[in-house]
This record gives C-alpha cells, sequence and structure tokens, in this order.
C-alpha cells in the first residue's frame, strides 16, 4: 500500500507542477503578445503590413554566419560569372535609378556587366538580405556624402532594399543638396548628400553647379557638417572632382596637398562632432576610370566603350593613385576615433565593361545619335551601370554593417 501510495502522490505532484509550468509559460507568452502587438519597436520584431494588422514576422538577427573575418581581405579576389543570381534588382523593378545609370534603358545591347560576383580571396561575403539591412536601419539614417560616383551608390543601396517594402510603405524626396529615401514603416531612411570635395566649394549645388571652374574652401566644412550632425551612418567618398581629366592637365603636387588639407579639415569635424558609442564612419576609397584601352590592351588606343567581361590578371590603371591612396590612411590612421575603410578600388579596376560609356548623360541630357557614334570624345568611363558594380560596393558596406549589429548585441 505504501510503495503505491507514494507513487500516486509522486504523480500528482509531477502533474501539479506542470499545470504550473503551463500557467507560468501561458502567462508569459501573454505578456510577451502583448508587449509585441503594442510595441512599434522593431528591434526585436517587424511587421509585413502595417503595425495594427500586427502579423508578426520573423525575427531578424545577424548571425555568426554573417561575419567576415578579421583575416578576410574582401578586397582581394576575382570577379565570378554568376548569371543565377545577379542581378539582385533591375532597372524595371527600381524606381529610383535615374537615367544617367540606366545603361540598357539608354540603348546598351548587352546585360553581361550585370552577372558578375565578387569572390574574395580565402572567404564569402554574406548575401545581401534588405529585411536585415531594414533592421540595423531602424530608427536609424544612412547617409552617402559625397560627388555622382557616391549618388550612384545611393541609388544602388535603394534599389537592393526597396523591392520588400510594400508601396505606400516608401518615400523618394529630393531637396537642395539631399536625396532621401524612407522606409516608413521602419522609420529608416536611406539619403545622398552631395559634396563633391567634403569640404565647401563653389560647386555645392547638386544641380547648378561649375565643372570646369573650381574654388575649394580648403578649411571650411561647417555649413555641410551641420547635415551631418546625428546621422547614425556616414558613408563619405571624395575624389573624382579632384583629379578629373586627363593627369597632364594637372599639377599632382598641388592636388595632393590640397586634398590632404581637405581631409585634415574633415577629420578635424569628425573628431569634435561625432560619437563613437552612437556613430559609424565609412570612407570609400576611389573609384577608377577606364579611359585608356592600350593599358589593359597593348596597341589599342579606344577607351571603356564597348568593353563585356571584366580584365583578368593583375591590373592597376593610371585612373587611380597610389599618393591619394596612402593620404587617405595616412589621415584614418591618425584620427582619434574608428573610421572604416572600404577599399573597393583593385576590385573596381578590372570592370572596364561595367561603365555607362555612351549609354548614360551628359551634363543631365541623354547622348545624340550622333555623340553615341563618336565614343572616343562622348564616352562616360568614370560612371557605373546600374545594376552593376556599385551593388558589390555596397554588399562589401552591409558586411560591415552586420558586423558592427552584431557587435553591439
Amino acid at each position: 500500500m505504501f510503495p503505491r501510495m507514494r507513487r500516486r502522490t509522486t504523480v500528482q505532484s509531477l502533474i501539479t507542477v506542470a499545470t504550473a509550468l503551463l500557467l507560468i509559460v501561458g502567462t508569459a507568452r501573454s505578456l510577451l503578445d502583448n508587449f509585441t502587438l503594442k510595441s512599434n519597436d522593431r528591434q526585436i520584431f517587424q511587421f509585413y503590413s502595417e503595425p495594427e494588422v500586427y502579423r508578426q514576422r520573423r525575427p531578424v538577427f545577424a548571425s555568426s554566419k554573417d561575419q567576415i573575418g578579421e583575416s578576410c581581405n574582401v578586397s582581394g579576389g576575382k570577379w565570378i560569372w554568376d548569371n543565377k543570381t545577379y542581378p539582385v534588382y533591375t532597372e524595371e523593378s527600381c524606381p529610383y535609378l535615374s537615367n544617367q545609370t540606366c545603361c540598357q534603358r539608354n540603348g546598351r545591347p548587352d546585360s553581361f556587366h550585370q552577372k558578375w560576383r565578387w569572390q574574395p580571396d580565402g572567404c564569402n561575403l554574406p548575401w545581401f538580405d534588405p529585411l536585415k539591412l531594414l533592421d540595423i536601419l531602424s530608427g536609424k539614417r544612412l547617409m552617402f556624402i559625397g560627388d555622382s560616383i557616391q549618388r550612384g551608390q545611393f541609388e544602388s543601396m535603394v534599389c537592393m532594399v526597396q523591392s520588400v517594402i510594400p508601396e505606400g510603405k516608401k518615400s523618394f524626396q529630393t531637396i537642395p543638396t539631399m536625396e532621401i529615401f524612407k522606409a516608413e514603416e521602419y522609420n529608416a531612411s536611406i539619403e545622398f548628400y552631395w559634396a563633391p570635395f567634403i569640404v565647401e566649394s563653389i560647386s555645392d549645388h547638386a544641380t547648378n553647379h561649375t565643372v570646369l571652374k573650381r574654388l575649394v574652401y580648403l578649411d571650411s566644412i561647417t555649413n555641410q557638417g551641420k547635415s551631418w550632425q546625428g546621422v547614425d551612418m556616414l558613408v563619405f567618398e571624395s575624389y573624382a572632382w579632384w583629379i578629373h581629366g586627363s593627369s597632364d592637365d594637372i599639377k599632382e603636387y598641388n592636388v595632393t596637398t590640397a586634398y590632404r588639407w581637405a581631409l585634415e579639415t574633415w577629420a578635424n569635424w569628425l573628431e569634435s562632432n561625432i560619437n563613437p558609442l552612437t556613430q559609424k564612419v565609412y570612407f570609400m576609397s576611389m573609384s577608377p576610370k577606364h579611359l585608356r584601352s592600350w593599358e589593359w590592351k597593348p596597341g589599342s588606343n579606344e577607351n571603356c566603350f564597348n568593353e563585356s567581361y571584366p580584365i583578368q590578371g593583375s591590373y592597376w590603371g593610371t585612373g587611380s593613385s597610389f599618393t591619394i591612396m596612402k593620404i587617405i590612411q595616412d589621415i584614418l590612421q591618425e584620427l582619434k576615433i574608428d573610421v572604416t575603410f572600404l577599399n573597393i578600388t583593385q576590385m573596381s579596376e578590372y570592370r572596364k565593361d561595367a561603365h555607362t560609356s555612351v549609354y548614360g548623360e551628359r551634363r543631365g541630357i541623354p547622348l545624340t545619335k550622333e555623340q553615341r557614334a563618336d565614343p572616343k570624345k562622348f564616352a562616360d568611363c568614370m560612371h557605373w551601370c546600374l545594376p552593376g558594380v556599385p551593388d558589390t560596393w555596397n554588399e562589401i558596406l552591409y558586411a560591415h554593417l552586420l558586423q558592427n549589429h552584431r557587435n553591439f548585441l
């Protein structure tokens, strides 16, 4: 009798404990659901539709698979043909592309340049997930600052993200010196700020600026800096406007001295205005030009026009300056705050095939039929088609944003 009573008592105790646990779990779940439904905080859960519908999204966190190791040099590698997963968007799917970057819309007959994937040596870039990026950007601002090359990277990032945002939940606004894309439900923005020299100049109006005559105020940055204060993630770039035209037309010493002075002014502004606990700063290396085909095809005398494939093997053209690269590295090493240097120059050097060439615009106007027939004079071998190379730059930026997000968590 006593053994049976002990067993019955044990069973009853287990039932009591199990019931209590179910009540606790149920109460906790109810509290969590209530918190989730009432909160618009997107750091934990996301919703595909408007907040009042309360349809739960999957949690989006940066995992260990999204990491790039410290030993991973993403700037070294090769371009791999990948027509199954690239491009990640099309001209037709993204209404935010400018005419300058829409090469196929402007008559380019092939799309080969869209279907190459960058493969770093010894490691992999994480696959771009727009929902993860929106999770990181929730309640934040990501701003690209620079010239028209940087505007192309801005447009690329908008196109890579916008497809997962429902209609009516996104907006695009152009104001003087700025373009702003907003993901309304996430309270997130991706922005572009026109500042071709970073410091102040007479070319600081985004559309009404002089190209041939340039006056740069090397020690002045206050006016632009007011628009950068408090921005969560700042991505700077400045090169093309310093070295514009052939290298025979400029005095290299004067340019490099002025460039160093400008970056010192920028560095002083960063140290006085950036809170490293809440803000992240990135600096893009120079975007190369492909003006002289003899550099990759000895004996020829053309440019990037009619090129369909990347350069194979080692290559560094005259469109990029080691001296400027050294100045950037020196300034960043002397800074008292951390700035992440995104070296996209070498990988872009191989891509003679991906420029807008005669399939873009010249000062906001599409090339005429006669101009397209004269690529030696009118081909643009500085700007990039989209989809294209700037998408890879953003994949690298995305990898660093994920890494920083994971470290923060």
